[in-house]
């Protein structure tokens, strides 16, 4: 036996069809329209097994208000109680007749325990796109902007130093001076994150770096004080965006999507990293090296007004949310309640959090030196004039953006096939540390320009692994705290930049780019063996 029902959800109007057949009526003048609407009944069939359950029933209803198409979809779901056949209904009928029929078929068809109505609103394909996933893409473009704005610096140091007469160690102590700031904000911002929401943290991130990335011309002209405070300054803004980051994310992506996610928005740092060093040249020979800090910050303001008006701090702040996707992320066991204090004992006698801060210092030597000096890399050793050295910076940094979304589907198909997490972070992480290493060995026995520039991108393509690795298990062991998980760790990693970037000038004060490399390649070997010995994927943090 066939039926189909169809409910109106804001309508007393209840239809049952023979077939699929289509049924239209203009409704003009029920009591609780005050506009003239067409209605577009799509039936399907209600499935009925051999003890009467109802299997499934879903109905598609358009409704075209003042030219806008909003569709919803109903689905009822419960037990028959009678034999039913399908008849058809005239819609003419009174509102009173209707309801009188929707209640017994409430009372006779279905029992009122056992009937289940769920109504979703489907309407544009960009009204329906899934809310978490709308967060993610607004934190890749922080993301895109805050490494726009970090790596510009290192693309107009060269016409700068030139300008102001500043030698190899003094450029060492002004690309230094970023992470002088970026420091002190790291567990500052996971507790503010932690505590009042990412959402707000974030957004004062965006708007203070934007802000000093406007001031820096300024600054350098004023003396060198002035640039360290202002570089400082800009770092604090950036300090505090990857704990909000890892802290909203905590509260919006479930976790067989966690690693797709991250891997997601970091990759906005790498095509951060491609749009700064491709554009950074052309402003740069068009409009002189100011133009970059005056361009490149003020998109901060058109970030931001976007971010105000579509982000929350967490699901259950977000009334446009459907509500199957409210249930989707709450069901699973995503800690949505702020943090009230931090169990600072428990958390620092975690092997598995030492780890971390130990990896995460590791990663991050390798990973700022390149950041910082791959230009003068290639400037000074391989010839590359100003324009070459920021388009070849550029391949590296795609292929990062590339390789951690692929990394990120690779671990999240892992997981989904059952391997433990803990398996799951330990090979993403070893690929994260031994790829580079490996490269950059490579370094010093090629003899082109072609082959180093391979090496540095499969280099950079192997690390961005880390993202489904040592980025992803903040959330995994701690959910409720990674935002202050994040800061202690990424503080260790601060210092790598800080002391890295200034110990990379001074070695090549007195040695060469081996030595440089050579560096990196030790802590990338300790790092490997510290993070498969120390740590897990399970949570021990609730």
């Amino acid at each position: 036996m066939n039926a189909e029902v169809f409910l109106i959800s804001n309508s007393p109007f209840l239809l049952t069809c023979n077939d699929s057949s289509v049924c239209r009526k203009t409704l003009s003048s029920a009591a609780d329209l005050r506009t003239k609407r067409r209605w577009l009944f799509r039936s399907q069939y209600m499935c009925f097994g051999r003890n009467g359950t109802v299997r499934a029933s879903e109905t598609r209803i358009s409704e075209e208000l003042e030219g806008v198409l909003i569709r919803r979809r109903v689905r009822v779901v419960g037990k028959v109680r009678a034999d039913v056949k399908s008849k058809p209904f005239d819609v003419a009928g009174s509102a009173t007749e209707s309801v009188k029929l929707l209640d017994s078929l409430k009372d006779g068809l279905l029992g009122k325990d056992e009937l289940e109505l769920e109504t979703v609103a489907v309407g544009p394909w960009w009204e329906q796109f899934p809310k978490r996933w709308v967060i993610v893409i607004l934190c890749f473009s922080a993301f895109l902007l805050c490494n726009m704005d970090r790596v510009n610096m290192s693309i107009a140091i060269l016409p700068m130093s030139k300008e102001f007469n500043w030698n190899p160690a003094t450029v060492g102590l002004i690309q230094s001076s970023f992470f002088w700031g970026y420091l002190l904000t790291q567990i500052a911002g996971g507790i503010w994150a932690d505590t009042v929401g990412g959402k707000h943290v974030l957004g004062f991130g965006v708007v203070w770096w934007s802000i000093a990335t406007i001031l820096t011309p300024v600054a350098a002209r004023i003396g060198l004080p002035f640039l360290f405070v202002v570089r400082a300054f800009m770092g604090i803004g950036e300090g505090v965006a990857m704990p909000a980051m890892c802290n909203i994310l905590s509260k919006w992506i479930p976790v067989a999507e966690r690693s797709r996610s991250l891997a997601l928005v970091y990759s906005g740092m790498y095509l951060g990293c491609v749009t700064g060093l491709a554009f950074s040249p052309l402003l740069i020979h068009k409009f002189g090296w100011p133009s970059v800090f005056y361009s490149f910050g003020s998109l901060g303001t058109v970030w931001f007004a976007v971010w105000l008006s579509k982000a929350h701090s967490s699901p259950l702040e977000d009334p446009e949310l459907q509500p199957e996707e409210k249930k989707l992320i709450l069901s699973s066991r995503i800690s949505i309640e702020p943090v009230k204090s931090i169990p600072w004992g428990s958390i620092l006698s975690q092997s598995a959090v030492w780890a971390l801060i130990v990896c995460h210092f590791c990663h991050n030597w390798g990973t700022f030196i390149l950041l910082t000096w791959m230009p003068t890399y290639y400037h000074q050793v391989l010839k590359f004039d100003l324009t070459e050295s920021g388009l070849f910076c550029v391949l590296p940094w795609l292929t990062m953006a590339f390789s951690a979304n692929v990394g990120g589907w690779i671990a999240d198909t892992l997981v989904s096939k059952g391997f433990s997490i803990t398996t799951v972070r330990k090979i993403m992480q070893t690929v994260g540390f031994l790829g580079p290493a490996f490269f950059l060995t490579q370094l010093s026995h090629v003899n082109s320009p072609a082959m180093a520039v391979l090496c540095m991108t499969c280099s950079q393509g192997a690390d961005a692994f880390s993202q489904s690795g040592l980025y992803s298990n903040h959330q995994d062991i701690a959910p409720r705290y990674s935002g202050v998980l994040l800061g202690l760790s990424n503080t260790a990693g601060v210092l790598a930049g800080v002391f890295g970037t200034a110990a990379t000038g001074y070695i090549l004060q007195h040695g060469s780019w081996d030595d440089v490399f050579n560096v990196s390649v030790g802590l990338y070997l300790i790092g490997t063996v510290v993070w498969n010995l120390f740590s897990t994927g399970e949570k021990i943090l609730d």
